[in-house]
């Protein structure tokens, strides 16, 4: 303490001059008339704009700086709401904290506002407010003071506009365009009351969205043969395109939001979309600005977009939802053929679905048995006997019911399980040979018919499967034949040609399915170990009399040449597709040897084609 300071009074019930006074903590806490003329003066002098406020939230005492800050002198401020002072009484969360701490239930309250400095610019200010005097006492005041942190915040700002932009394009990137995306779907269902109701004139409701999502195609050629600085530079040039693109459309006032999300990919959103008609317009501005040359780096370049277009309501959709959405939309306008934009279709879109849910399935449902076989009779057009069948496969699925080949057998010719599908296929339909066989010992045996897929020919060791099964069923050789579409025969060489020469040489009989819509070179027909033609439908039809229909000349002339061929170089002939017996009366004149169609039966199951062995046609 400063030595004009008088020393503290005796306590009372204490004599003078019996001892010093017990000194508790708290005298020593407590200031002298010194100290607090400094702290008032170094309170008035602080460059830190602070005030005093009382427990009702009112200013006692500013300083200087605040004064200044607010562009009055210190005597007006006080007695005024301090909270008014400084925005804080702006938002319910930050009042009732201020309140808190007033009360003595909050410690400390920390916020940042946008104030008005008193020269005009605007400032941000971090305002602390915290209880003043002693603090196993309680408060009597609370202190407050304000900080400029523009210079901080402005850095920040900055920092967060590099790290949400691209540096190539100066576009916001993938993480400003979620952002933005996320927040223009959040909003619509903030605002939403259920006295909202939709308009009556037909116009669109209101919290509609809507994204262009495109794909620059030819990009990859540019960057290869150019390198990578031209890229960029082209890709700044498209997105200058783009961003015209969005300030020209004159549905909404202020343009949209023009985001590069990497690589060659762009993306445009639309908030408060008037509907597709606006996204797909939209589209066809952007695919004509882009189709226009550019000149980067002395080069004058071509390139194309694919976009995806996506529209819908607001309500009930998610970021990730709408974006998968577009995703696969532009995934359909470049299998479609690029250079086009696509509009999202939700038929399409469950196809590729259940597409899907198939695909993940189709291994699993092999192992868990769900696959079923039915036959269809192969029939001798001179006796209208049955001498064999084939074997066309099914999938009881446990969601989608009983699906046919067509279904399946693409999903699974892509991902490869067409090898363990197609080894399960070849043991049923042998096993089920045998079986009629055993049966029907008096009768001759049926030939059983099994497809093969060309993945099969190089995935699996298809020759020892087949004697593997041959061997576990008892069936003999000559009693199966497999079928190849011709497309997987034809300019097919090497291991493929090996495989079903050492089939043929096993006393397998090969089929070619679906024979005259592919090469048809019949010269390279004669050097593979084919024993049958079946003829595609779609010549048999032309064979049709009946209900109206007009035959094609020309088709039964190229059916005639082609069985007269065929029975040269030692093949037989089947004909499939045959629905009538003007078909079949036709075909057997020109000397097809065996038929296949509606006519003779449909695919059925096994029990019905052990009806059918031995049968005989009822006499004309």
């Amino acid at each position: 303490m400063s030595g004009t300071d008088e020393g503290p009074m005796p306590r009372a019930g204490t004599t003078p001059g019996a001892g010093p006074p017990e000194v508790t903590q708290r005298d020593h806490l407590r200031p002298g008339l010194s100290e607090l003329r400094d702290y008032r003066a170094a309170f008035a002098a602080a460059a830190l704009p602070m005030a005093v406020v009382d427990l009702r939230g009112q200013v006692v005492t500013p300083n200087d700086a605040l004064a200044g800050l607010l562009g009055t002198d210190p005597a007006s401020l006080t007695g005024r709401p301090a909270a008014d002072l400084v925005g804080l009484s702006s938002d319910g969360p930050t009042w009732r904290a201020y309140n808190e701490v007033l009360r003595g239930t909050r410690p400390r309250l920390l916020c940042t506002r946008r104030l008005k400095h008193a020269d005009g610019r605007p400032l941000w200010a971090e305002v602390t407010v915290v209880p003043m005097g002693d603090p196993a006492g309680g408060a009597e005041r609370v202190l407050l003071s304000v900080a400029d942190v523009s210079d901080r915040r402005e850095l920040r700002e900055r920092l967060r506009h590099l790290r949400m932009h691209d540096p190539v394009t100066r576009l916001p990137n993938r993480a400003l365009f979620f952002e933005r995306l996320a927040g223009a779907l959040e909003a619509p269902a903030a605002a939403q009351t259920p006295e909202t109701l939709p308009p009556q004139d037909g116009t669109p409701p209101p919290g509609r969205i809507g994204i262009c999502y495109l794909d620059i195609d030819g990009f990859k050629a540019v960057n290869d043969t150019l390198g990578h600085r031209t890229g960029d530079r082209l890709l700044a040039a498209v997105a200058g395109r783009l961003t015209d693109c969005a300030e020209a459309d004159g549905h909404r006032t202020g343009g949209h939001l023009v985001a590069r999300l990497g690589g060659d990919e762009f993306a445009i959103l639309v908030e408060d979309s008037s509907g597709t008609h606006q996204l797909t317009e939209l589209a066809r501005l952007v695919l004509a600005a882009l189709q226009l040359p550019f000149e980067v780096s002395g080069h004058r370049l071509s390139v194309s977009a694919s976009i995806g277009v996506v529209e819908r309501s607001s309500a009930g959709t998610s970021a990730t939802a709408l974006m998968q959405a577009a995703d696969t939309t532009l995934y359909w306008a470049k299998a479609d053929g690029r250079a086009r934009w696509t509009l999202f279709d939700p038929e399409r879109n469950a196809h590729r679905m259940t597409r899907q849910a198939l695909s993940s399935t189709l291994l699993p449902a092999v192992e868990r048995g769900e696959f079923t076989l039915e036959y269809q009779p192969l029939v001798g057009m001179a006796d209208e006997i049955v001498r064999g069948v084939e074997a066309l496969v099914r999938w009881n699925h446990p969601r989608f019911g009983l699906l046919a080949p067509s279904r399946f057998v693409p999903i699974a010719e892509e991902d490869g399980t067409i090898v363990q599908l197609g080894r399960w296929v070849l043991r049923a339909a042998c096993l089920q040979a045998r079986s009629w066989q055993l049966e029907h010992p008096e009768d001759p045996a049926l030939f059983i018919s099994v497809n093969v897929a060309v993945r099969q020919l190089w995935d699996s060791d298809l020759v020892a499967d087949v004697a593997e099964i041959l061997a576990e069923t008892g069936l003999e050789p000559g009693l199966l034949q497999l079928e190849l579409t011709e497309s997987a025969v034809m300019g097919s060489p090497g291991r493929p040609l090996r495989v079903l020469q050492a089939l043929s040489d096993m006393g397998i009989r090969i089929a070619i399915d679906d024979f005259g819509t592919g090469y048809s070179n019949l010269a390279y027909l004669s050097r593979l170990p084919v024993s049958v033609l079946k003829l595609d439908g779609s010549f048999v039809r032309g064979f049709r009399y009946e209900d109206g229909a007009h035959p094609s000349p020309a088709d039964e002339t190229i059916v005639e040449a082609m069985v007269q061929l065929a029975h040269r170089l030692g093949l037989t002939v089947t004909a499939e597709c045959v629905e009538t017996s003007g078909q079949a009366e036709r075909l057997r004149r020109i000397g097809c040897d065996t038929g296949q169609g509606w006519l003779y039966s449909r695919a059925v199951a096994p029990e019905r084609i052990a009806e059918l062995i031995g049968a005989r046609p009822p006499e004309g």
